[in-house]
């Protein structure tokens, strides 16, 4: 593959400098070459690809960040994201994205990508892909309340995401007033900043005799966050969580089990989500607009984790060009 474009995940700045768990999961398989977040066009196909794939020289086509062993007991079940070798491109086995060419190896997951889907579009079908499967994991119903925790590119695209399930408000939490003005133009019907308002209180004032939220997609990854989504929820709530934590976080897990009988739920990479990102994608349903970074020079690598790690220049998706 030649690669078009690769992004930094939230991820990647923690392993850079060493501050989470996975962080020695790649030291241990080093060296290898990062990112798992790229989009490519087919520079040569292997034998049978062309007709397992749907390919030709050419073509747009991503590949998901996990390469399913496909004998083990989760692939096994249909639970490819869940694989107990768990090879992911960048981190564990196979050679990531940041790069001008990689390979796509025989297990990968391939799907083409239309014309039509625009760069930068294109370039942030991974994370769309992990969003969606967390919206998926929420089990949204019509008429609910729904709570983003964190206006980061997953956020964004949970928020989107979210939206097409219909629920009955979506409100978008986060930190930084550029953010919240994005997830405002995505669609949020409102908007909070708990470091100027009471979240919680906000949240509960829009709901039906101040009860809570029906559901909170939280993707801000920090212990104060996970503390008032807690808080926010209603009993009988759901909490989805997706982030990735640099630290542990500490619960009062009363309040889970006998105070409101919350459901917890975790997320995972993409599962079966990466042909309706693409789809979306390709009818204008859900967009990068605001969320997508112009490129940097992939020699630039490390000014563009800085600059993703620190969210500088209102930065929310950092992408990279080879070229």
């Amino acid at each position: 593959m030649e690669i078009e474009s690769c992004g930094i995940c939230a991820a990647d700045p923690k392993i850079y400098y060493g501050n989470a768990y996975f962080a020695q999961v790649a030291y241990n398989n080093a060296p290898i070459v990062a990112g798992h977040e790229f989009m490519g066009r087919v520079a040569k196909l292997g034998p049978g690809a062309a007709a397992k794939y749907g390919l030709k020289e050419g073509d747009r086509a991503i590949a998901e960040n996990i390469v399913p062993c496909g004998e083990c007991y989760w692939c096994k079940r249909g639970q490819y994201n869940l694989c107990d070798p768990h090879a992911v491109f960048g981190i564990v086995e196979y050679n990531g994205g940041w790069a001008h060419h990689m390979l796509y190896p025989q297990n990968s997951l391939v799907h083409k990508v239309p014309e039509n889907v625009s760069w930068a579009d294109a370039a942030v079908i991974e994370p769309l892909a992990c969003a969606l499967h967390g919206v998926n994991r929420a089990r949204i119903q019509f008429g609910q309340t729904v709570v983003v925790m964190g206006c980061g590119p997953i956020g964004l695209f949970m928020l989107q995401g979210a939206k097409l399930k219909n629920p009955r408000q979506v409100i978008a939490v986060d930190l930084d007033d550029h953010r919240l003005e994005v997830a405002r133009d995505l669609g949020a019907d409102m908007t909070v900043n708990p470091s100027k308002e009471d979240a919680v209180a906000k949240v509960k004032a829009v709901t039906e005799d101040g009860i809570g939220c029906d559901v909170v997609l939280e993707a801000a990854g920090s212990n104060k966050s996970v503390r008032s989504a807690i808080d926010m929820l209603r009993r009988g709530g759901r909490l989805m969580e997706f982030s990735v934590f640099a630290e542990e976080v500490a619960l009062d897990w009363s309040i889970i089990s006998d105070i409101k009988e919350l459901e917890i739920i975790g997320g995972h990479l993409g599962f079966h989500t990466y042909k309706p990102a693409i789809d979306f994608m390709a009818r204008g349903l859900i967009t990068s607009r605001g969320i997508a970074s112009e490129p940097y020079p992939l020699q630039d690598f490390k000014k563009a984790i800085d600059i993703s790690k620190g969210a500088k220049h209102g930065s929310i998706k950092v992408l990279m060009r080879p070229s």
